[in-house]
């Protein structure tokens, strides 16, 4: 593959630091949270910063799925996805994450919004980067709940 784009980012002062992008746009004061043994400052986290990025990438992948269903990008009004990033613990010192993607498009009759969710997971960068590493859980919110 061809690169096409390079994001950089430095942490430091580990969960309780600060993250910065190398082009000044990204600043971020972290916090653990209270779940992890932190004090629950006002800070985010990695799991908040890597759900928005998944959420968005995931969003801007739907784009080209629709494609190979022979939707058009209207079906994409008013559509939305939330990821939930899980930190897991199996034991003392062995960590991991879980995702859940949770997809609102209310264009969409329920079956057809499962395929695009499915079609996209094929090829949303980041569900192409978790693959295997990561379980990921894919959710079409009902249309019938999707007001």
């Amino acid at each position: 593959m061809d690169r096409v784009y390079t994001a950089e980012a430095t942490a430091s002062g580990a969960r309780t630091g600060e993250v910065s992008s190398s082009d000044g746009r990204l600043t971020a004061s972290l916090s653990r949270p209270a779940e992890m043994g932190g004090d629950d400052g006002p800070g985010t986290n990695p799991e908040q910063l890597f759900a928005a990025g998944y959420a968005a990438c995931f969003h801007s992948a739907m784009r080209f799925a629709l494609r190979d269903l022979g939707l058009t990008p209207q079906a994409l009004e008013g559509s939305s996805v939330t990821a939930e990033v899980h930190f897991l613990r199996a034991a003392p010192g062995d960590f991991g994450l879980g995702v859940d993607l949770w997809a609102r498009l209310p264009q969409l009759d329920d079956e057809q919004a499962r395929q695009l969710v499915e079609k996209t997971h094929t090829v949303c960068p980041y569900s192409r980067a978790t693959a295997g590493n990561v379980e990921v859980g894919l959710h079409v919110v009902p249309a019938s709940s999707a007001a």
